[in-house]
């Protein structure tokens, strides 16, 4: 929800008006000085993410259920039970949703690595960049590949083999 398929999907959304713009013309509209404004859109997309964000959460909480935020882990008691904190919690059912963070490589691995960004970067821009370079070729590199191109940033997509496949 927070930087994958809902606020993708805005985006994706975002890149298929533009093209129904470019294409104006051909179907007899006159758009002259139509522009785009990335932070109106960034605005809109993190707003609806977090009304969303609050729906989840107020379910959860309707449903009965604890959210316990921290760093947890499984304790050796008889019970399923974990430790947030220094505070133990036991329960007939206990979900631990992790999340998950990228892997980035150090410079030294990699020169110039600190540079970039990953994929959830793309969610943080503040403007579309002039210039773009997305290294890959998985359904992630090729949308923000395609939606970074469509709302105007020359883009170019490193693939290690001749196509993408």
């Amino acid at each position: 929800v927070n930087v994958g398929c809902v606020p993708k999907k805005v985006m994706w959304n975002t890149a298929v008006h533009a093209e129904f713009i470019h294409d104006h013309a051909d179907y007899g509209f006159e758009t002259p000085g139509v522009k785009f404004n990335w932070r109106t859109i960034k605005e809109k997309r993190d707003a609806y993410v977090r009304r969303l964000n609050d729906i989840y959460e107020n379910n959860v909480k309707k449903a009965h259920i604890d959210i316990i935020r921290g760093y947890g882990k499984f304790t050796a008691d008889p019970e399923p039970t974990i430790e947030v904190e220094g505070k133990k919690y036991t329960a007939p059912h206990i979900l631990i949703a992790t999340g998950g963070r990228p892997a980035v490589p150090s410079d030294s691995e990699i020169p110039g690595a600190s540079l970039g960004m990953t994929s959830d970067g793309f969610f943080d821009l503040e403007e579309l960049p002039r210039r773009s370079v997305i290294v890959g070729a998985g359904y992630i590199a090729v949308e923000i590949a395609g939606i970074l191109s469509t709302l105007g940033s020359k883009s170019s997509l490193l693939i290690r083999h001749d196509q993408v496949l």
